[in-house]
């Protein structure tokens, strides 16, 4: 992308650093809250110095906190016609306010000078206090029974209960529900009684006549019932049994927004992430969640965010964290429509990831394995794109005859990179930039039909190397131009022709992106790894009668690893069966010297650019600074 002059990419820069202000607000309000040896008073007087930097002219914004009659005010404070605020509400009930104040007037923008990204900020900081409100009073209950030394009805968790019958009867009916059919089920004489008892009665109807519609009926009294619930659940049950149900279900309750949010298959991914983001803010332990609750939310994340294919689903939900999407969602860019998917190569990383990490026999082995640091862009993003740019078309492309496909192909690339990307694009790409800082990067297709059962498209898109070197400028562009070929590799001949060989031209095809950090040192002006590859779980290739085909594949090849994936026939890979490491396929020295790696695919930081070099100058030039040279060089990598 080119930009018309300088104020267009100052005014994409400075709506990033706003966001990346209003974050650390948020990230600092979150510490503080959460940080339990610190007074409660005290925490709401340092919010008064944290609030202020999140917003947009943080040297003249103060901050105000009032909170059940008590107000929490900086030095000097005084109220200006300048200011915001949010009500802080527990229980259904105000008992506050946060509010925000300019000290002198500044332009008008979306709410007087404040932004609609600030609105949402205070709110979010509003919520949070709320909920630690909550938090203090049910512990002050719980602490004022046990010091008691009450028993029975004094019980920690029947404190709970009273507590809830005061402040959020709907809570307490939905837990007195629960704890009847808990007692049901766990054998407690007399609770089928009280549950026949809780039920509304059915209308008597005449033989043949049961297809009409029930009477509404109110549950009989809730105070009598719950009495009787709790009463029933401390003559049979142990307390940190009920009092971990109660706290679950309450936590359940707590989480629900984040279950619709992840229900509603319709809602853009940015509400999603919104929701994921807040479930996070309180703070809940996953173990703390009913069972079933817990599956639920990880199918619905996994099948937004990545798949419906119910075998990846049924692999995912078993080895993946509720706290795995907060960091997902933080590294997603995302336009204010976005629904699509992250795509077939997205899927595998981040699934293989989890089985690793939940590999407890194998720990020992992959305690040093890490994946390299990924933003993603959701495949729909695409359509964006083509709809910015008129593009539509190109989608009829896959049904005309391959040579013209291939003929038009290269005019096609150009007529991509030369288009423009939304600007919410534009501003996820700096963000992402600054956190990679000056890494290269490599921009990786993940199509929503890749790295599937029996349709892999190895080698079909594109992946392209950056060396992520220069001004901001130069590197915002730079990103635009691959993440725009990748995109126009999707109307390539090869993927079609491939989709057309598999039954696949029909299907609707979308490309989500990945951008990683490559892994590897500089040596001299050049940056690579000492040595990449790819692995195969079945050894297809076996070039002894010990391998088994169980003992597996790998390719192996210094430098950056594409020369392990496209085979070529100039040079060689090394090759190796995990099972039976001690067996080569080359055995002697001619043979070793002959089928030994030549070129060396690396990125080149002094012109930016992906190049191939011959081994031997770049070990002449540079030998002795290639990390693990001595292994390399006697072939035991």
């Amino acid at each position: 992308m080119s930009f018309s002059d300088d104020k267009s990419l100052e005014s994409l820069l400075r709506d990033l650093k706003e966001r990346a202000k209003e974050l650390n607000c948020l990230y600092r309000v979150d510490e503080l809250l959460n940080r339990t040896e610190l007074d409660f008073s005290r925490a709401l007087e340092e919010l008064l110095q944290a609030i202020p930097p999140g917003w947009q002219y943080p040297e003249i914004c103060i901050a105000e906190i009032l909170l059940e009659g008590q107000a929490y005010r900086p030095a000097g404070f005084r109220e200006t016609p300048w200011g915001f605020s949010s009500p802080i509400v527990s229980e259904g009930e105000a008992i506050g306010r946060v509010a925000v104040y300019y000290t002198e007037p500044k332009p008008d923008v979306d709410e007087g000078p404040f932004l609609k990204e600030e609105r949402r900020l205070i709110n979010a900081i509003a919520e949070r206090i709320g909920y630690r409100v909550l938090q203090r009073r049910l512990k002050a209950a719980v602490a004022a029974s046990s010091q008691s030394g009450l028993t029975g009805e004094g019980r920690p968790w029947t404190v709970i209960v009273d507590f809830l019958r005061v402040t959020d009867r709907a809570l307490l009916q939905r837990i007195t529900r629960r704890m009847i059919n808990y007692l049901c089920w766990s054998g407690v004489e007399g609770a089928d009684a009280l549950l026949s008892e809780s039920l509304p009665r059915p209308l008597e109807t005449e033989s043949g006549q049961d297809n009409r519609p029930q009477q509404r009926t109110e549950m009989q009294d809730l105070d009598a019932l719950a009495a009787r619930t709790v009463a029933l659940a401390a003559a049979h049950l142990r307390e940190d049994e009920v009092l971990h149900r109660i706290q679950s279900w309450i936590n359940e309750d707590k989480a629900a927004f984040l279950y619709s949010a992840a229900e509603h298959v319709d809602a853009p991914l940015n509400q999603l992430a919104a929701a994921v983001d807040r479930f996070h803010g309180l703070s809940i332990d996953e173990r703390d969640l009913p069972e079933a609750m817990r599956r639920g939310l990880r199918v619905n994340l996994i099948r937004r965010f990545f798949s419906d294919q119910l075998d990846f689903i049924n692999s995912a939900k078993n080895v993946t964290r509720l706290s795995d999407f907060f960091d997902l969602v933080h590294r997603m860019i995302l336009t204010p429509e976005s629904r699509g998917k992250l795509g077939g190569k997205s899927a595998g990383l981040f699934l293989a990831s989890r089985i690793v990490r939940e590999a407890d026999e194998h720990r020992a082995i992959f305690e040093n394995l890490r994946v390299p640091k990924t933003w993603y862009i959701p495949s729909d993003a695409l359509l964006e794109f083509l709809r910015h740019n008129n593009l539509q078309d190109v989608y009829d492309r896959k049904y005309r005859e391959i040579d013209l496909i291939r003929q038009d192909y290269p005019y096609l690339v150009q007529a991509f990179k030369a288009a423009q990307f939304p600007a919410e694009i534009t501003k996820g790409l700096a963000a992402a930039l600054d956190d990679f800082e000056d890494r290269p990067l490599i921009v990786r297709s993940s199509s929503l039909l890749e790295d599937r059962v029996g349709s892999a498209f190895s080698g079909k898109y594109k992946s392209l190397f950056l060396g992520n070197q220069g001004s901001k400028r130069e590197r915002i562009a730079a990103l635009q131009d691959a993440i725009a070929e990748v995109y126009a590799s999707v109307f390539g001949p090869d993927p079609i022709e491939y989709r057309a060989e598999r039954g696949l031209l029909d299907v609707h095809e979308e490309m989500g992106i990945m951008i990683q950090e490559v892994v590897g040192t500089r040596v001299g002006s050049y940056f690579l790894p000492a040595f990449s590859g790819v692995a195969y779980s079945n050894a297809e290739f076996r070039w002894s009668s010990r391998i088994r085909r169980e003992d597996g594949l790998v390719r192996i090849v210094p430098g950056l690893g594409t020369r392990a994936v496209d085979r070529l026939g100039d040079d060689y890979p090394v090759l190796l069966a995990p099972g039976q490491p001690g067996l080569r396929v080359n055995q002697s020295p001619d043979e070793i010297l002959r089928y030994s790696p030549r070129r060396i695919d690396l990125i080149n930081l002094a012109t930016n650019r992906f190049e191939t070099v011959e081994i031997a100058d770049l070990l002449r030039e540079h030998g002795t600074a290639y990390p693990a040279i001595r292994q390399l060089v006697d072939g035991r990598v």
